[in-house]
């Protein structure tokens, strides 16, 4: 094909693009003009309610220790904790140079995604989590919903294999499993994977269990 036929077709797509989207706008600025004052009062008010809510949320979510990364002190403390947050990031750790790496990256998602609670838990104090969740690789991250341990992230492996990996990749791997939100809360994230085990706490349990 002669170079001045493919200019003159992609000419011809390029003022085709820009015509949709001129026609977008047309359309969007012609909705706007037929709004009349009662339409943006409710839209006013709607967006009102919205910021209500939100403001309500993050009130809650700041009473329930998110927005910040803190240590569990207790296997007790870890059941608590899941029940009260919606999602949570448990850091399974032991005192070692990798699990202090990882404390720097999740210290500074903490403060980024208030949605979510992020935690630590000393690993070889918590045998029967340790045992009832099957960490066996340290750190491992727990990422748990609705009490619920949704998925993992074991060591360093998904992370490039290495220590030097960043903040943005760690949390694109926590916003794949959808417990941290990239843009913004989100109030109905799709359903997970069904295979999944519960953090709660049996009532029925025998002490044994707890020990």
């Amino acid at each position: 094909m002669e170079i001045p036929k493919v200019q003159e077709i992609l000419e011809k797509q390029v003022l085709t693009v820009v015509k949709a989207v001129e026609d977008k706008i047309d359309d969007e600025i012609a909705a706007l003009d037929r709004l009349d004052i009662d339409d943006l009062e409710v839209l006013r008010e709607r967006r009102l309610q919205q910021m209500k809510k939100m403001a309500e949320k993050r009130r809650r979510w700041i009473a329930l220790g998110h927005g910040e990364y803190s240590e569990i002190p207790s296997e007790k403390d870890f059941f608590a904790a899941v029940k009260a947050s919606d999602r949570v990031v448990c850091h399974f750790y032991r005192e070692n140079w990798p699990c202090k790496v990882m404390d720097k990256h999740l210290s500074i998602l903490a403060k980024q995604h208030i949605e979510t609670r992020f935690v630590k838990i000393n690993a070889e104090k918590s045998p029967f989590l340790a045992e009832k969740l099957k960490i066996i690789v340290l750190p491992t991250l727990a990422l748990i919903k609705n009490a619920k341990v949704d998925d993992y992230v074991v060591g360093f492996d998904e992370l490039g294999g290495t220590d030097e990996f960043s903040t943005d990749e760690l949390e694109e791997r926590l916003a794949k499993s959808q417990v941290i939100f990239l843009e913004g809360e989100s109030s109905n994230p799709s359903k997970s994977s069904a295979q999944t085990r519960s953090v709660r706490q049996s009532t029925n349990s025998n002490s044994s269990d707890s020990d």
